[in-house]
């Protein structure tokens, strides 16, 4: 079945059918999700998927646009929240110079503590990079996250970057943008990229695939993900799936 790697199901998006959609996931071969958090707030809100549907697993951080929140015991509440069963994950967390939120300094002080953190309670590591390639891989290479383990979620950056990544035994995460006209670059990641180290995600609500592109993103719609990714790969899409979801069990449920 699918393995949704990154999903806001807490998100206000799903306020009016949340409960209606994620009951529909398992009969339309979504088989497991990881919903992961980026606020202050998502945190309880992501463990209370966890306790409820038996398919949802979380991930615990906060997002560099959020790291305004982040303090002491918030890095406790973390380190508590991680400790959880259904925890799979230490995320999303990074750097994002585009919205220029956070000052860069701000933002990554807590990103190393949030990497440390994951080193800490050996959980892999979810990454939120945008417009800060050169910066993030800094900090990856300095905390040495190839021994932690982790996802660059959302990959949108070079061949080039994208081989750093994969030399460090790290995963790429392949969501609805490889669907759009202008993904040559994510397309040519993805023919790059041995099978065994891509990841299926959505970024729900964000990022819906072409033809749903500027609408509320769902996990229902990978397959048109995986169809993209088959035929850059020259594979089924029942190949893609397979593997994939074994990465995934791999990084997060092993």
């Amino acid at each position: 079945m699918i393995f949704e790697t990154h999903a806001h199901y807490d998100d206000e998006a799903f306020d009016s059918d949340r409960e209606e959609l994620l009951s529909s996931m398992q009969e339309n071969g979504i088989g497991h999700i990881v919903n992961v958090s980026a606020s202050l707030d998502s945190l309880d809100r992501t463990r209370e998927l966890m306790e409820q549907y038996p398919f949802v697993y979380g991930a615990m951080g906060l997002h560099p646009d959020e790291v305004g929140d982040m303090n002491e015991a918030v890095m406790q509440k973390l380190r508590d929240y991680c400790r959880l069963e259904k925890t799979v994950a230490v995320g999303e967390i990074g750097l994002d110079y585009y919205w220029e939120k956070e000052n860069h300094e701000t933002q990554r002080y807590w990103f190393e503590r949030q990497l440390e953190l994951a080193r800490e309670e050996k959980l892999p590591v979810i990454i939120h990079s945008r417009d800060a390639a050169a910066d993030t891989l800094q900090v990856m290479k300095a905390c040495r996250a190839d021994e932690i383990g982790g996802v660059v979620h959302c990959f949108s950056y070079s061949r080039e970057m994208a081989g750093e990544y994969l030399k460090m035994g790290l995963y790429l995460g392949i969501g609805g943008v490889l669907t759009f006209k202008n993904a040559r670059k994510l397309r040519e990641v993805v023919e790059y990229a041995p099978l065994d180290q891509l990841l299926l995600e959505t970024d729900s609500p964000y990022l819906a695939p072409v033809p749903y592109r500027g609408k509320r993103n769902s996990s229902l719609y990978i397959p048109l993900i995986v169809q993209q990714i088959a035929e850059i790969k020259h594979l089924s899409c029942e190949e893609v799936i397979e593997q994939t979801e074994q990465n995934a069990m791999q990084l997060f449920l092993t």
